[in-house]
């Protein structure tokens, strides 16, 4: 594997589905077939309950004809006059360039950057919150299904491609402005935002402020946050939903709701549920956290040592239990060694606090791991999130840069929930080695301060009872249609051979890291919601079915694995 790739997986291994922002490939650079898309069920040609038709486009309506009705309608369901509308809808059949340049700006994963890919009638891109307002209403006067779009870094492209003939999506990326506000340590950041503004504009107020959200700094804030985003703070403070104090969302009405008006059930859904199912989220009301001047940072590797196995063993033990200031990612990489395969061992280190104290605590707890001195950089906690990209640490203005590179990837997800034992690592070492370079393993211990917060506390269930959160990830660099084959059949195997080590009943997976094999909405609403909606969110599912129900109970915020409404039961 190269270390371009390597670094990328890094970054991924915290990416959530979140629809984050950043330049993908130069338009036209990928031709040939794309991925095979979910298909809603032949009787129900879209997925869950949609609306009722009404005047306006139908399925495999030409985009001009799109952009056109529109474009008109938006002015007729504003709530304030505006002459700007027409500079923020774009159709292929109209504006061409800089359609393509908004779609693909933003997307993150070239698998679905084909010529085959299903594109967009239009594009919207609001500029103002009411502009949102009024997309939603036009979109639901000429029926077309909206996908809702804040980065792009969905794994499975939920927020960019669609199964129905039909679609548009609504751009959140220039709704990025991020308000920090010490005294009450408060930040109030808009969907449209990256984690790296939010995290530059937190440092350009306070050095001892920060926030538990994810290491990629061109994820977008809506979808992080909304799909339950983590970091390598998680121990100490939670997800990043724990900290959310308000939402203003602009629900199926067209309405602009924030906590008070949309009540606590709603409130309770968007933070972990995914915000695409309810609405659309404009922005987030976050309580800052403190951290410490000094935080210490180590990337430690262990080649085919005769003890690793055993390194391993001891972190699985130690990591849910030791100092919730300290978290250490496990990561497993196939790679070649004098031409034999061989598995390398890093250990990635975050910890809240100086060198020294981080060295007397290992020195008790993790002998095994032989971390020193020399190992650790003690650095402020925006070099922290730096330094875990693998970007300049005395370049924190970098953070601000809304490019990433591109790759083809499949990742899929599962929790610990029993301690693997060594005759199992010895296993997995070994099919991962039959595998090539095909798969590659992110382990991020839990504890801590996941242990402490109920699982029904917010929609994201996972807590407690979790050793540790995997992340399959399968990256490749030729889009042949052979090579994406080889490489989706090798994850789907490797999967499947994971499964008596991982959690069961249901075998659970988690929201952030969207993988369609678990299950898509096949038309049937509740039915085939309920296959991969109890994987994702366990017994929180049923409430955020009532919830859905009752906010949106024609689906019209839908997609491939969205919330379904209640439906007759099997």
């Amino acid at each position: 594997m190269s270390s371009g790739i390597f670094i990328l997986l890094l970054l991924f291994i915290s990416i959530p589905y979140s629809l984050s922002v950043g330049s993908g490939p130069p338009p036209g650079l990928l031709k040939g077939p794309g991925p095979s898309i979910p298909k809603p069920g032949p009787s129900a040609p879209k997925p869950g309950h949609p609306a009722p038709p009404t005047k306006g486009p139908v399925p495999a309506a030409d985009p001009n004809s799109v952009y056109k009705s529109f474009l008109a309608c938006l002015p007729t369901q504003s709530p304030h006059p505006d002459p700007s509308f027409s500079s923020i809808v774009f159709s292929s059949a109209t504006n061409a360039s800089a359609y393509t340049k908004t779609l693909e700006d933003r997307i993150r994963n070239r698998r679905f950057n084909m010529t085959s890919t299903p594109k967009p009638a239009i594009i919207v891109t609001p500029t103002k919150e009411f502009h949102v307002q009024a997309t939603v209403l036009c979109a639901k006067k000429l029926n077309l299904q909206i996908k809702i779009r804040s980065g792009g870094h969905d794994y499975e492209a939920i927020s960019y491609i669609s199964s129905e003939k039909t679609f548009m999506i609504l751009d959140m990326f220039n709704l990025r402005s991020v308000e920090i506000n010490i005294p009450t340590e408060t930040a109030v950041v808009q969907a449209g935002a990256q984690l790296g503004e939010l995290y530059y504009r937190i440092w350009e107020k306070s050095k001892v402020h920060g926030f538990p959200s994810g290491v990629c700094p061109t994820i977008g804030i809506g979808g992080h946050i909304s799909g339950a985003g983590y970091g390598n703070m998680i121990r100490k403070y939670g997800l990043s939903i724990d900290h959310v104090i308000d939402a203003k969302i602009v629900n199926v009405d067209g309405k602009i709701l924030d906590r008070k008006a949309m009540g606590e059930d709603l409130f309770w859904a968007v933070r972990g549920g995914g915000g695409s199912s309810f609405g659309v989220i404009l922005s987030f009301t976050l309580k800052l956290v403190p951290v410490p001047k000094t935080t210490t940072v180590f990337r430690l590797e262990k080649g085919p040592e005769p003890n690793v196995v055993d390194i391993i063993m001891k972190w699985q033990e130690i990591m849910p239990k030791i100092d919730n200031d300290l978290f250490i990612r496990l990561l497993l990489t196939p790679v070649p060694v004098n031409s034999k395969k061989t598995i390398k061992v890093t250990f990635v280190g975050f910890f809240l606090g100086d060198s020294s104290k981080l060295l007397g605590l290992m020195s008790k707890a993790f002998p095994e791991l032989g971390l020193k001195k020399e190992n650790c950089s003690e650095v402020s906690w925006l070099q922290s999130t730096l330094y875990w990209a693998e970007l300049d640490i005395k370049k924190p203005e970098i953070l601000l840069d809304r490019s990433t590179r591109t790759i083809f990837f499949k990742a899929m997800s599962d929790f610990v929930q029993t301690p693997i034992q060594k005759q199992g690592w010895t296993t997995i070492f070994n099919k991962l080695m039959d595998l090539g370079s095909t798969v590659v393993m992110g382990f991020n211990p839990y504890g801590g301060k996941m242990s402490e917060i109920p699982a029904n506390a917010t929609a994201m269930p996972h807590r407690a009872g979790n050793l540790y959160k995997i992340q399959y990830f399968m990256p490749w660099m030729d889009g042949a249609p052979k090579v994406m084959g080889e490489n989706l059949k090798k994850g789907k195997e490797f999967y499947k051979f994971m499964t008596p080590y991982v959690s069961k009943n249901p075998r659970c997976v988690f929201t952030n890291y969207r993988d369609f094999d678990v299950g898509v909405n096949s038309g049937d609403g509740f039915n085939s919601g309920k296959v991969y909606g109890e994987k994702l969110f366990k017994g929180n599912f049923e409430r955020l079915v009532k919830v859905k129900t009752a906010v949106d109970p024609e689906d019209f915020f839908r997609h491939e694995q969205s919330i379904p409404t209640q439906g007759k039961k099997p």
